[in-house]
């Protein structure tokens, strides 16, 4: 590895001058990633979840291209552009009706740090500036930036170090019913009390629907969804989705919401939203929500990233949505299901084996015990692939693009190394 990356460089949660390896992509293509020292590996990540028309995209890169040519980037205040004009109408066109309004940030984290203000902002301009609160799930992640870190879970997350800098949220328990299922009563009674106890200081309850990510990857029953969003309305708190991870497909659903055929007060999306070319993300909202804050003091929403809308980035999320849009994805996504299903479940029978776990195309294994990241990750290298498992979970979020000989050889790796780990 490079001295200057070993010595210097910060990789996400890791530490410098540490033993855990880092390999050097020298390119990539389709679903494999080239390394420096000449090996190939398919990629079983879609890289955190965002490469879902694989890498090195022809009509990508013809559309970026394109589109450099003409501007980079230009400021979006006082400016606008096409592909912003032409992605939002796009966006509103494919995500729940009442979603009306949207706005451009840089990350997934950012994009939630705006719901978050956008319901302070809202309650503020309908004269009730004390519900200032967030309820949110225990195992829930939503980034790790300061706010979005609040409504994260404090104790198993991943941020329980700052947990006496961070704003105090509201949790509720993670929902036990497994996704396919009807509703437990117990979770409903849960979340119902705890909105009747904190509705005078909740702005919004704030969810990843139907797939907590890196919380755990639990699959919940869709009809918690339907109930959230009932009594969210019965005791006038702004129903927030988070699906960053899970839109644009990846749940067999354009939006994960969709198994719960209901709409939130305020979406937030991003990584697969470009198609993994570049960083956007985006927080779209009701006319409800957007007239009430712009009606209210100071008169406007108050936020407003340097590199909001930028032209290059909104080319590719349009370009990317299309590409989605005009291939048969849900038949891919229900073959790479069911390839998952079938290929994986022999891990049931292994004895360092939890449990295993697929809906669309997110196959997962829970392992008893944490994995040894440093020995595990060199085994998966070694049989070819790249998989970056986290905690005791292993899982597959492949390329939307895989073929099926890819994917079993994918799934025929990990099988191996789970096996002999």
């Amino acid at each position: 590895m490079n001295n200057i990356d070993q010595n210097h460089i910060w990789h996400p949660y890791s530490a410098m001058n540490s033993d855990f390896p880092v390999y050097t992509v020298k390119s990539a293509d389709g679903v494999r990633l080239k390394l420096k020292d000449g090996r190939e590996l398919i990629d079983g990540m879609s890289s955190w979840w965002c490469m879902i028309h694989g890498y090195n995209h022809p009509q990508m890169n013809t559309a970026l291209e394109q589109q450099i040519k003409k501007m980079s980037h230009v400021m979006f205040g006082g400016l606008t552009h096409e592909p912003a004009i032409d992605l939002t109408q796009q966006l509103i066109d494919i995500t729940p009706a009442p979603l009306q309004n949207v706005f451009y940030s840089d990350s997934g984290s950012v994009a939630v740090e705006v719901a978050m203000k956008m319901a302070i902002q809202y309650w503020h301009a309908k004269n009730n500036p004390s519900k200032q609160k967030f309820i949110s799930l225990r195992s829930a992640y939503h980034g790790d930036t300061f706010a979005a870190m609040s409504v994260s879970d404090p104790e198993t997350g991943m941020h329980s170090l700052f947990n006496g800098a961070l704003t105090k949220q509201i949790y509720v328990k993670q929902p036990v019913s497994r996704f396919g299922e009807e509703c437990k009563k117990e979770d409903i009674i849960e979340l119902e009390n705890t909105l009747k106890q904190h509705s005078n200081e909740v702005a919004a309850l704030i969810l990843e629907p139907i797939v907590q990510g890196a919380g755990g990857m639990w699959f919940y029953s869709a009809d918690y969804l339907k109930h959230a969003k009932v009594l969210c309305e019965k005791y006038n708190v702004l129903l927030i989705l988070d699906e960053i991870a899970t839109g644009f497909g990846r749940t067999g659903k354009l939006f994960a919401c969709e198994h719960a055929e209901i709409a939130p007060d305020i979406i937030c999306i991003g990584k697969a939203l470009t198609g993994g070319y570049l960083t956007l993300a985006a927080t779209l909202t009701t006319y409800e929500v957007a007239n009430t804050i712009d009606q209210g003091k100071p008169g406007v929403f108050m936020h407003g990233p340097t590199f909001m809308a930028n032209p290059l980035a909104c080319t590719a999320a349009l370009t990317s949505i299309n590409l989605l849009l005009d291939s048969d994805w849900q038949d891919t996504i229900k073959r790479i299901e069911s390839q998952l299903h079938e290929g994986l479940k022999v891990c049931n029978t292994f004895k360092n084996v939890k449990e295993v776990r697929v809906l669309g195309a997110i196959g997962v294994i829970e392992m008893n015990e944490p994995v040894d990241m440093k020995h595990i990750t060199e085994k998966f290298v070694e049989a070819g692939v790249w998989i970056r498992p986290f905690g005791k979970l292993v899982y597959l979020m492949p390329p939307f693009i895989i073929n099926k000989t890819d994917l079993n050889l994918l799934i025929k790796a990990l099988v191996n190394v789970i096996n002999n780990n």
